[in-house]
């Protein structure tokens, strides 16, 4: 093999491997506690698992963007979700486990990861923080009234 040939080998190989390369992870602590906490239920991807529980890869970027989508995603987690809901046109009657025993850091990092490394949720939208978790814990919810403010949001955001 002449040495041209070699090299234009090489780049294509190259150019391979970083095309089927994964993107680099924003929020490895936050995936770190979604695969420990979530892709038991959620898949490793955030895919879902049909009749079990919800895809993630949508719907939490866009709750990212309005006030009361961002207070969602963090009572969803604190206080969980139950009963039959419609995520992308799909039913679930899924029963979300509480993660309140979770650190508010560890927290806002796994929201991150699902909205931003899963949900590619664009960088133009200011990731949860501890304290955006903080604030949400201080006021405790029942899964009623986390269903009703999903009822919401989504409403909000026409979904």
């Amino acid at each position: 093999m002449s040495g041209s040939v070699r090299a234009a080998a090489v780049t294509l190989a190259a150019l391979a491997v970083s095309a089927t390369a994964p993107a680099a992870v924003t929020y490895p602590a936050g995936q770190a506690a979604f695969e420990a906490n979530c892709a038991v239920c959620h898949q490793a991807s955030g895919a879902g698992n049909p009749a079990l529980a919800p895809p993630l890869l949508v719907y939490p970027a866009k709750y990212l963007s309005i006030a009361e989508g961002r207070r969602q995603l963090v009572m969803t987690v604190l206080y969980g979700l139950y009963g039959e809901i419609t995520v992308d046109g799909s039913r679930y009657n899924f029963k979300m486990p509480v993660f309140s025993q979770l650190d508010d850091d560890v927290l806002a990092d796994t929201l991150n990861y699902i909205a931003f490394d899963l949900g590619h949720a664009p960088s133009s939208l200011t990731p949860l923080s501890g304290a955006d978790i903080k604030a949400v814990r201080a006021t405790p919810s029942s899964g009623a009234e986390v269903r009703a403010h999903r009822s919401t949001v989504l409403q909000a955001l026409g979904l």
